[in-house]
């Protein structure tokens, strides 16, 4: 794993609108309604705690997922946890007071803490401030490798130097080597500190998915560069082999879950979209039938204002057409791969 890493010094949100699906009833794939963002079946009942005031329901879940090192659903639930908190933050305040050095608290005040700083023009100083935070929740667990994903994200959006990055990507992946929040950190840093150089992106990111077991999300990483590059307008072109190949790698691992399952959801999602400009529309259909009702905000934010509107417009026109059909207008055009056209830049990361 380590390895994966070496090629960095190379270079050197809350539940949303629910919306009936007016497609046909026969197209229809699991569940007749897509939400975006939904929560599972653990968190859904700490948010409606939440909702009402109560952190118990929110404490019990995250020290669950700690004691079992259920590393990648402990990372969306904190991350899900703190959007909340962000416009609700009585309940988190009043665990925060009740427990201070509860581990899973103050993992939970050092994402919300990022999360408020980085929409501001004043975000690396910001940032900077809660510093102190972020090294707190990673003292509090040394197996937990959340705490620093939370702090490869603070490290980026403050704009740190590469070699603290890697003392941080080397301390994230001693804890837990194959996790996939912390890829993403890492691959969104690449993308910022050398916007265009998708390149780079898919080398650092093939080399996580061959290091990874077949059943690991890291095995998405690809796909996640690809949605980068194919969303973006800078750089060099990436050669259609990767892109299928990355279309590939996560067209197996979307394979290994059940239909309408939440767990994949966003992987899925990212895949239809690579799989729609890549042209390859019959294993969209297929990957949007095992989406069932699970729209996620990425990618669909990227090349929309409304990510869900955006789903279920493509879900209803791809699901309804007939065998063989193409729909290229349903996916923005960028000029990949190799179409010509001008198109929006995407933000500069993945």
């Amino acid at each position: 794993m380590v390895g994966t890493m070496a090629l960095l010094p190379a270079f050197l949100r809350p539940v949303r609108t629910t919306r009936r699906a007016p497609h046909p009833a026969a197209a229809r794939p699991a569940g007749d309604e897509a939400v975006l963002d939904a929560p599972d079946a653990r968190l859904a009942p700490a948010l409606v705690a939440a909702g009402r005031g109560e952190h118990g329901a929110a404490s019990a879940l995250l020290a669950a997922t700690r004691a079992a090192a259920e590393w990648e659903d402990r990372d969306q639930y904190v991350r899900r946890l703190a959007a909340f908190a962000r416009s609700r933050p009585e309940w988190f305040e009043q665990w925060r007071r009740a427990a201070p050095e509860d581990p899973d608290a103050l993992l939970l005040g050092a994402q919300l803490a990022v999360d408020r700083a980085w929409p501001s023009p004043a975000r690396a100083e910001l940032l900077r401030e809660v510093s102190p935070l972020v090294t707190a929740a990673a003292r509090a667990d040394h197996r937990d490798p959340v705490p620093w994903r939370v702090a490869l994200d603070h490290a980026r959006g403050s704009r740190a130097g590469h070699r603290y990055f890697e003392e941080l990507w080397e301390a994230a992946v001693r804890r837990a080597p194959h996790h996939y929040g912390c890829h993403v950190a890492a691959l969104r840093y690449l993308a910022t500190f050398r916007h265009g150089s998708h390149r780079a992106c898919f080398d650092f990111a093939e080399r996580a998915a061959q290091d990874a077991p077949a059943g690991s999300l890291v095995q998405a990483l690809p796909a996640r560069a690809a949605v980068g590059y194919l969303t973006d307008d800078c750089g060099p072109e990436v050669p259609r082999e990767r892109l299928d190949a990355a279309a590939d790698r996560a067209v197996a691992l979307s394979g290994r879950f059940p239909a309408a399952d939440p767990r994949p959801a966003e992987v899925r999602n990212k895949l239809v979209y690579v799989l729609a400009r890549l042209d390859r529309w019959e294993e969209a259909r297929t990957q949007l039938r095992l989406i069932g009702p699970y729209a996620t905000s990425f990618p669909w934010e990227r090349v929309s204002g409304d990510p869900l509107g955006h789903f279920l417009r493509l879900r209803e026109e791809l699901l309804r057409a007939a065998p063989g059909a193409t729909l290229a207008g349903l996916v923005p055009a960028h000029p990949r791969p190799g179409n010509g056209h001008r198109g929006r830049a995407g933000a500069p990361d993945h």
